[in-house]
């Protein structure tokens, strides 16, 4: 914006408002049951507060407020009950939503909490999950899990998530020629990542031969290939950028950005079916994380290679598969050969440089927890 004046010009530099993440919390995971298992609220109380106090900011600078819901400890309208637990409602400047899409939850609610901010005149938000299923007893946590993914019509067998994901992965190995040694690699990949976390479940690297012979859950899996159970909380603070700048004089000028957070770029959805047909079968119809992909990279005008670490949903071997794919470290149908490839490098050296495979840097749902 230029403005004349008495024959003088100011050159006025206005910054667009953006959505930033300010701060970030996590608690210790916990494995195995305890005899006094940890509320969600609390584990979600002591993840808010230390994301908000990472920003530097407290819970009075908070007016939205998105809620996952839990497996253990599900309530009605998720976010109300959490905020009004935790204090923030009754607030007339308060807006909460609960957001419900799985495994995706956390980054569906990064997406919703830039909206609230650029288009809501929502200045400062707190995205809040936690869960207990390991303190669950087992076979409850098994009737819950079953029920919440089973089609009515045409139930599996019990496990119900697992016994899924291993009709899609038979798909892929039939469809695509992944191995079971491929789908293997990717638990012992994990387990090194997670080893050098120091949060993390998995705290010694799995070789092959532990994911392999390790217990049997379904024909394609093993106990080494579900997703680890644990009960721990996260919570992250999205925030306006002239929130930032005004409320601790921060702005977009200085090198870091304001308390050094990540500008949001833009991220994308696509959407499956929650379980197969009756028959059993599934086709590449079923799988959403390309479409996702797609307009994550679209909307934040990035390609794979501007791209200096991945996330990657790892529930399960196949899942993983699926995204290297979709992100493009790997071509179509070539997401085992790509595992093999880091994996053969791991065992030639001994360890994994992130410049080498900047994949699940935590170890992932597999490893980390």
């Amino acid at each position: 914006m230029i403005l004349a004046a008495k024959r003088k010009l100011f050159a006025v530099m206005v910054l667009p408002k953006n959505a930033r993440i300010a701060g970030v919390g996590m608690t210790r995971l916990f494995k195995g049951r305890t005899t006094t298992p940890r509320s969600t609220t609390s584990l979600l109380k002591e993840a808010l507060d230390t994301a908000l106090s990472e920003a530097r900011l407290s819970s009075n600078d908070l007016d939205g407020l998105i809620a996952v819901p839990s497996l253990a400890q599900p309530h009605f309208m998720e976010a109300h009950f959490q905020a009004t637990a935790l204090g923030l409602l009754p607030n007339p400047g308060m807006r909460v939503t609960t957001i419900d899409t799985g495994g995706a939850g956390p980054v569906s609610a990064l997406l919703r909490a830039k909206q609230m901010v650029l288009t809501e005149n929502v200045n400062c938000v707190g995205i809040i999950a936690a869960d207990a299923v390991s303190s669950l007893d087992s076979k409850e946590f098994l009737r819950r899990a079953d029920a919440g993914c089973q089609n009515p019509e045409f139930p599996l067998e019990s496990p119900v998530i697992p016994n899924g994901y291993s009709i899609a992965t038979k798909y892929q190995r039939e469809t695509y020629g992944v191995t079971k040694e491929q789908l293997a690699m990717v638990s012992v990949l994990m387990s090194v990542q997670a080893s050098k976390h120091p949060y993390a479940l998995t705290q010694t690297p799995h070789t092959l031969e532990d994911v392999m012979n390790a217990t049997k859950v379904t024909d394609e899996l093993t106990t080494l290939q579900c997703a680890q159970r644990a009960d721990g909380g996260a919570a992250i603070i999205v925030a306006s950028s002239n929130f930032l700048e005004q409320r601790l004089g921060l702005d977009d000028t200085s090198e870091s950005g304001p308390s050094g957070g990540s500008v949001i770029l833009g991220g994308g959805e696509g959407s499956g079916p929650l379980f197969a047909n009756n028959e059993r079968t599934v086709d590449e119809t079923h799988f959403s994380c390309e479409q996702a992909c797609n307009h994550a990279f679209a909307q934040a005008q990035v390609a794979p290679k501007d791209i200096d670490f991945f996330g990657l949903y790892d529930c399960f071997p196949i899942c993983f598969i699926r995204a290297l794919e979709a992100v493009k470290l790997a071509e179509k149908g070539q997401g085992g050969t790509y595992v093999e490839k880091i994996y053969t490098k791991y065992m030639q050296t001994g360890t994994l440089e992130p410049g080498d495979f900047p994949v699940n840097t935590h170890g992932g749902l597999l490893a980390f927890g």
